[in-house]
């Protein structure tokens, strides 16, 4: 049964716009870098490797909504979302020194679109806001190849279609202009950004909240970004400038210098975790009320969807945390945080943690 269907993206704030959007939440620099988890390690300290995290202040070791809806600030220009985001962070490994440097992500765009059966304009009953406490993940920090025909239409098949990069170029007819290759996506002296882009499950099973695997109390719409539930929505795209390191490797000689701090060179360990701090209210007045194409609502102006109070990017820009970890992330570093040695795969890496790392 539907119960829930929303869509988000997610891209650098200045990136290339995504049309039919109607309404967008802007985020600033990360709240915070850190090895935190939340969904996968409760309570832990430190998790198993590095994410850059956007949203509420009252980011921690251990998540509550309420705990969320307290928090003093939120780096996200709407102050009625007061959500986490995070995801891997990434390195560049110096192809002669073999050191690894952070590589900057400058801020989060997040697109929510009405998509899929469940909305009233193709019929539907409509669609839900996100329920509290709701939280979920996409992607699997093991991968590292591709396993399933694309096609297939199973919810495997459809989770891994789910990941894809994209070269965000800013000139149409350079190669690699919206390859979806991971390992294609610089070319010496230009100046670009790398996307990656990755759909969360629409489909919300209308009763559980979490689930073991963080995974199965949701589901993907039968098309993807759209369709039938089986038996809402956030899209990520990621980005970042991996042109500042144009000239630090050569693709003729060189292996693709960018890593995940999962120690995954191939970019099949993405994943996105989301943990809502939405004020619902506000959040189902505005898939409500906010998506009409006769004014700027329709157009994804944000501060027209009077539901959602849209603070300066200023201010926004002011609220950062510190680190609970207390390790060094940045600068430049002889390995990756955490036990993260590089695993190429094709086989799904070995997770390690501090505790069975091998010498």
């Amino acid at each position: 049964m539907l119960r829930s269907s929303f869509v988000a993206l997610v891209s650098l704030l200045g990136s290339v716009g995504v049309a039919n959007a109607w309404f967008r939440v802007s985020c600033t620099d990360p709240l915070v870098q850190e090895r935190l988890d939340p969904i996968i390690s409760p309570g832990g300290n430190p998790s198993q490797h590095v994410h850059t995290i956007h949203g509420a202040s009252n980011f921690n070791p251990t998540y509550s909504y309420d705990n969320l809806r307290a928090s003093n600030c939120t780096n996200c220009l709407v102050a009625q979302d007061l959500s986490n985001y995070w995801f891997p962070k990434l390195y560049f490994q110096d192809p002669k020194t073999k050191l690894f440097e952070p590589v900057a992500n400058g801020g989060l765009l997040v697109y929510y679109q009405n998509r899929g059966d469940g909305d009233k304009s193709n019929g539907g009953a409509g669609l839900q806001a996100f329920p509290p406490g709701l939280r979920m993940i996409t992607g699997d920090p093991k991968r590292r190849s591709k396993k399933f025909a694309i096609g297939l239409g199973t919810q495997d098949e459809l989770r891994e279609r789910a990941i894809q990069w994209s070269c965000l170029r800013f000139t149409v007819g350079l190669p690699g202009y919206g390859t979806p290759v991971y390992t294609v996506c610089l070319i010496s002296g230009s100046s670009e950004t790398s996307a990656h882009i990755s759909v969360v499950p629409a489909c919300w099973d209308g009763k559980n909240l979490d689930s073991a695997d963080h995974v199965s109390h949701t589901a993907f719409l039968s098309g993807l970004d759209n369709g039938v539930c089986p038996a809402g929505f956030l899209f990520f795209e990621i980005t970042w400038n991996v042109g500042d390191f144009s000239g630090r490797w050569n693709p003729s000689v060189d292996k693709w210098p960018f890593v995940y701090s999962t120690g995954d060179p191939t970019g099949f360990s993405w994943h996105g975790d989301f943990q809502n701090g939405w004020d619902t209210t506000a959040l189902q007045n505005a898939i409500d009320q906010c998506n009409n194409p006769n004014d700027q609502t329709g157009q994804g102006v944000t501060e027209a969807c009077k539901f959602l109070t849209v603070k300066t990017a200023a201010l926004s820009n002011q609220c950062k945390i510190n680190p609970v970890v207390n390790e060094v992330i940045n600068g430049t570093l002889t390995k990756l945080p955490g036990c993260n040695p590089l695993q190429f795969g094709p086989q799904d890496a070995t997770i390690f943690t501090d505790a069975n790392c091998p010498s």
